[in-house]
C-alpha cells in the first residue's frame, strides 16, 4: 500500500477536531481540499473513516482504529522534530574527543569549561590517548574528533590546525652547573635524559630530528605523561624534555631550569582530526568551531 503520509496528517486533524473546516485552519488549506483528502484516503483504505450524526462528524470503528495508530505516530514524529531542534539548538547532544592529558591540561581545560557554560545540556565525553591511539579510535569512529601532534599521513582524515607548541630541556638544580652552559646535543645526550615513550607521536618526532642532527639518544626513563617527566625532573632524576607550557610554573618557582642548547628544538603543531565524508553532528561543529 503507498498512501501519501499527507492524507494521514489531514485525517490526524479531521479527527482530532472532529471538524473539517477546523482542521482546514490548522493546516492553512481549503475545506475541500480537506474533504477530497479524507476522500482519497477512504478509497486507498477501502473504507469509510467517518460518518455525520446530529450534524457532528464522529469517527467509525475503522476511523477509530485508523487514529490510535496516526496519532502515536503523529506525536512520535512530533517528538522527533522537538529533538532536532534541540540538537540544532545546542540544548542536547554529545561529543567525544581524544586528546591527551597534555593537551587536556594545557589547550583544552580552559574551553571546556566555558563551552560547558554555555551548552551544559551537551555531554562531553573525553578519551585520554597518545595520537597513534587517538587516530586509531577516529578511524573506529569512537571518538568524534581528536587533537594530535602532526603530522599525520592518512588520506581518510581531514585536518584543521589547533596550535604550535615548543618543548623545551628542564632540570632541577642538581645539574645547576648546566645553567650558564649552552650544550650540543652531543654534550646532551650524555646526561640521563627523561623522554614520552616511543609510542607517541611527539616522541617519534624528536627522534627523527636528533636522527637528522646526527645524534644517538638512549633515555634513561621514557614515561607517558608529560607531568610525570616534570615530576621525576624536579627531584634529580635526570634533564626531561618537556612542553613549555607545563614546566613554566616549576621554573618560575625555581624547581627546575631551562637547559639551553645550540639549537632549539622545532616546534610542534598540533591538529584538530576529523574523518572525511563523515558529518560532524551540530554539537561537535559548534566544538570545533569555537576553538
Amino acid at each position: 500500500m503507498n498512501i501519501n503520509f499527507e492524507l494521514y496528517k489531514v485525517f490526524y486533524f479531521v479527527a482530532k477536531y472532529k471538524s473539517f473546516s477546523l482542521a482546514a485552519k490548522k493546516l492553512y488549506i481549503t475545506q475541500s481540499a480537506v474533504s477530497q483528502s479524507i476522500k482519497n484516503l477512504e478509497m486507498a483504505l477501502d473504507s469509510t473513516l467517518f460518518y455525520r450524526k446530529n450534524k457532528k462528524i464522529s469517527l467509525t470503528y475503522e476511523g477509530e482504529l485508523l487514529f490510535e495508530h496516526v496519532e502515536k505516530a503523529y506525536n512520535a514524529l512530533n517528538a522527533a522534530e522537538y529533538k532536532f531542534a534541540e540538537i540544532h539548538g545546542l540544548k542536547t547532544g554529545e561529543i567525544k574527543i581524544g586528546a591527551s592529558d597534555t593537551v587536556c591540561k594545557y589547550h583544552l581545560i580552559d574551553y571546556l569549561e566555558s563551552f560547558n557554560e554555555k551548552h551544559p545540556n551537551i555531554k562531553i565525553q573525553v578519551i585520554n590517548r597518545t595520537s597513534p591511539q587517538i587516530i586509531d579510535l577516529l578511524k573506529r569512529q569512537s571518538i568524534d574528533m581528536g587533537i594530535i601532534t602532526l603530522p599525520v599521513d592518512n588520506k581518510d582524515i581531514d585536518i584543521l590546525n589547533f596550535a604550535e607548541v615548543q618543548d623545551i630541556f628542564v632540570a632541577s638544580y642538581k645539574f645547576a652547573p648546566l645553567k650558564e652552559q649552552v650544550l650540543t646535543f652531543e654534550d646532551l645526550s650524555k646526561y640521563p635524559l627523561l623522554f614520552l615513550e616511543k609510542n607517541s607521536q611527539t616522541r617519534q618526532n624528536m627522534d627523527l630530528w636528533f636522527k637528522k642532527e646526527g645524534v644517538h639518544i638512549t633515555p634513561e626513563i621514557e614515561l607517558e605523561s608529560i607531568d610525570l617527566l616534570l615530576e621525576f625532573a624536579k627531584i634529580g632524576l635526570g634533564i626531561s624534555c618537556v612542553l613549555r607550557d607545563s614546566a613554566i610554573s616549576a621554573i618560575e618557582k625555581k624547581q627546575l631550569f631551562e637547559v639551553r642548547t645550540i639549537k632549539r628544538l622545532p616546534p610542534r603543531h598540533l591538529g584538530i582530526c576529523t574523518l572525511k565524508d563523515v558529518p560532524l553532528s551540530k554539537a561537535a561543529q559548534a566544538f570545533i568551531g569555537g576553538l
